[in-house]
């Protein structure tokens, strides 16, 4: 079949996902091995911010496509945030079509590049995968596959655009250009919207520039799937504060009908324990967008970033491995992780955590810090640290840390980031005094639609769940986008 239409017409009529189960015996498959992702060698990439992980080639990608077994009951689409059609997608990349595995991943997914990088897939579609739930075997590498669709698209210089419908001349005001926001924007437009994305910082991209290093997420990969939505014609203000420059009030009287709070959890958590507050001593937050927004890593860059010789990340998420793997390339002969827990309560994805430890990255786990302490320029140069042990689990269901009497002991450090979580950004709820919050500052939301408790404010992300994934954030976009239009086609009615 050679051209697009032929394929569609295929589809339809299901006859060539026949043919390619009558190829190969659901026997024959469940006997492949899975691919390995090729990695950049640790040693060289602990130097520089080239990408991790290679990508697959086009021989390992339709090996692995081989292994799907196109199930009846395709749990793996049940188990992604934002539906992806997959056992569709994986079929047309065994059929080496990856125009059209293109075409498939974008039927829901704005940003499928990003989400092949950095979506935690081996807690969502592939833990729901056939092989996972029934075979207990490894399941089919969604995730590398995703990744090498975009990636070939991209490279192919032919990026499909999605169609979108005529212009129902109606304005939605997406607040905040993450993750969650972009969805949003990304159905919106498809369904006729005017949309335009207020993005506080100079670049667009939220979370996904300032908070994720280039060495899993190349900042290229973001622009491309930004300029894809500008080319539907969604409309990107950068520097503006929704709350500061403008108020939601003041977007209404500009003509905007509906509202989507994304602006994140931007707020950093510290722990409030003595010298806190000394130079040296800074948020995840603050270190990585200085490295990765505003490039304070490049020599022709005037931002200021404290290097460190012995740097100290407090956390065990992925926010703490990608500062300590910063520092790490940034120079510093020790970058350690000092963590209260162990490594098996590590909430960082186990990818995250091996790559760390190739890189020479040290874990002190059953560690947490109790004190920092200076030198007479006032700047951090060494820390107390308490040892611990597991107790009962607490509310999350993890076994509680608690500190051993007496086992105290100190530590050269003369930088220390900070990543023991964030709360949500406070603007937007603070300029709405009838926006119904939670005691964490969350806004509380209908669990389907995303609507607020003001009509025409919706919200998703991690304004809405305090701290979570950039896949789970995308799908509350999703909601919200079905929410909104429910909203706006009710409205417009009366």
């Amino acid at each position: 079949m050679e051209n697009t239409r032929d394929y569609l017409k295929l589809e339809r009529s299901q006859e060539w996902r026949e043919e390619l189960r009558k190829s190969l015996k659901s026997k024959d498959r469940t006997s492949l091995i899975r691919v390995q992702m090729p990695e950049e060698n640790p040693i060289e990439r602990a130097k520089s911010h080239i990408e991790v992980n290679r990508g697959l080639t086009v021989q390992m990608a339709v090996e692995e496509a081989k292994r799907c077994l196109d199930c009846p009951d395709p749990t793996c689409i049940t188990g992604c945030p934002v539906s992806i059609n997959i056992p569709k997608f994986i079929k047309y990349v065994e059929k080496q079509d990856f125009a059209m595995a293109a075409r498939t991943l974008k039927e829901t997914n704005a940003l499928p590049a990003v989400c092949g990088r950095v979506c935690p897939q081996e807690v969502q579609c592939e833990a729901s995968c056939f092989y996972t739930l029934k075979l207990k075997k490894i399941p089919v590498a969604i995730g590398h596959l995703e990744r090498f669709v975009a990636d070939w698209e991209r490279n192919s210089g032919k990026m499909y655009i999605p169609d979108v419908e005529p212009s129902n001349g109606i304005k939605v005001a997406i607040i905040g250009s993450g993750p969650s926001g972009l969805a949003v924007a990304g159905d919106l437009i498809k369904l006729g919207y005017a949309v335009s994305v207020f993005e506080a910082l100079h670049e667009p991209g939220g979370v996904l520039k300032y908070g994720i290093p280039e060495f899993r997420l190349p900042n290229e990969i973001v622009d491309v799937e930004i300029d894809n939505l500008k080319k539907m014609g969604v409309e990107f203000i950068n520097n503006f504060v929704v709350g500061k420059t403008a108020t939601i009030d003041d977007l209404k009287e500009e003509g905007f009908q509906a509202f989507f709070a994304g602006s994140g959890a931007g707020l950093p958590n510290f722990m409030n324990i003595p010298g806190e507050n000394y130079n040296g001593i800074m948020s995840s937050n603050e270190y990585l967008t200085r490295v990765n927004l505003m490039n304070a890593a490049h020599d022709d860059y005037d931002t200021p970033v404290l290097m460190g010789k012995n740097v100290a990340v407090i956390g065990g998420g992925n926010t703490a491995m990608d500062s300590v793997r910063t520092a790490k390339r940034l120079g510093a002969k020790r970058a350690m992780i000092i963590y209260r827990r162990t490594l098996e309560e590590m909430p960082a994805r186990k990818e995250e955590i091996k790559h760390a430890q190739e890189e020479g990255i040290e874990f002190l786990n059953l560690n947490s810090p109790v004190e920092y302490f200076a030198d007479k320029n006032g700047r951090v140069n060494r820390m107390r640290v308490q040892k611990m042990e597991l107790g009962e689990p607490d509310a999350s269901g993890r076994r509680r840390p608690v500190p051993i009497e007496g086992s105290e002991y100190e530590l050269d450090a003369d930088l220390v980031v900070v990543s023991v979580g964030v709360s949500p950004n406070p603007l937007i709820p603070q300029s709405l005094p009838g926006l119904n919050v939670s005691r964490w500052g969350t806004i509380i939301v209908d669990e389907n639609e995303r609507q607020s408790s003001i009509p025409e404010l919706f919200a998703g992300g991690d304004i809405v769940r305090g701290g979570a994934t950039v896949i789970l954030a995308m799908g509350d976009g999703r909601n919200a986008a079905a929410g909104i239009h429910k909203y706006l086609q009710n409205k417009n009615k009366k």
